[in-house]
């Protein structure tokens, strides 16, 4: 599911090096997770692969995307944006989200490390399915809004040097994650 990965489609893939187009592909990463946690949510079936991958992908890529957002994107769409733009009641919005994400996340976590221990679909878990299905609708409509006005508005307001000190911060969080695991 990374948005960096090579892809088979023969389509460039997608890098930290073009900011904005990153956080659509991971966006697009997002949505996939989330209608991959609806299918899950309800398979009679145990799939270790992908539970592990879901597990995965929410523990690193998602929990990246939320720091990237938090610490350089909101920030510097509050420094960038006009009054005209009204951002800040959005911004505030999605930062409350983000919170709520977390709790969700945690408990969509927590289920699919039960399904791993136990070796059996999220529905052999209590509120299993449930919690996989709230996370997901919960995302889902957190990426419609960000997609709607975060992404118009970096496009809009963000200056070439924003985009290459945006660009330089994804890449070093990357960079860090991936030698330090952090």
């Amino acid at each position: 599911m990374n948005a960096g990965a090579e892809r088979d489609d023969g389509a460039r893939a997608v890098t930290p090096h073009d900011p904005i187009e990153f956080l659509l592909a991971e966006h697009l990463n997002h949505r996939r997770m989330c209608r991959a946690l609806e299918r899950l949510a309800v398979m009679e079936e145990f799939d270790a692969a992908r539970i592990t991958g879901l597990l995965d992908f929410i523990r690193f890529d998602l929990t990246l995307h939320v720091i990237d957002e938090e610490e350089d994107v909101f920030p510097l769409l509050r420094k960038r944006c006009l009054p005209e733009d009204q951002v800040e009641d959005v911004l505030d919005r999605l930062t409350e989200e983000h919170a709520e994400d977390k709790t969700l996340s945690t408990r969509a976590r927590d289920v699919l490390n039960a399904c791993l221990i136990v070796r059996k679909p999220p529905h052999a878990i209590e509120g299993g399915a449930e919690a996989l299905r709230a996370f997901a609708h919960h995302e889902m409509q957190h990426l419609t809004l960000e997609n709607a006005v975060i992404v118009p508005l970096a496009r809009r307001r963000f200056t070439a040097a924003d985009l290459r000190f945006l660009s330089a911060r994804l890449i070093a969080r990357r960079r860090r994650v991936a030698t330090t695991g952090e």
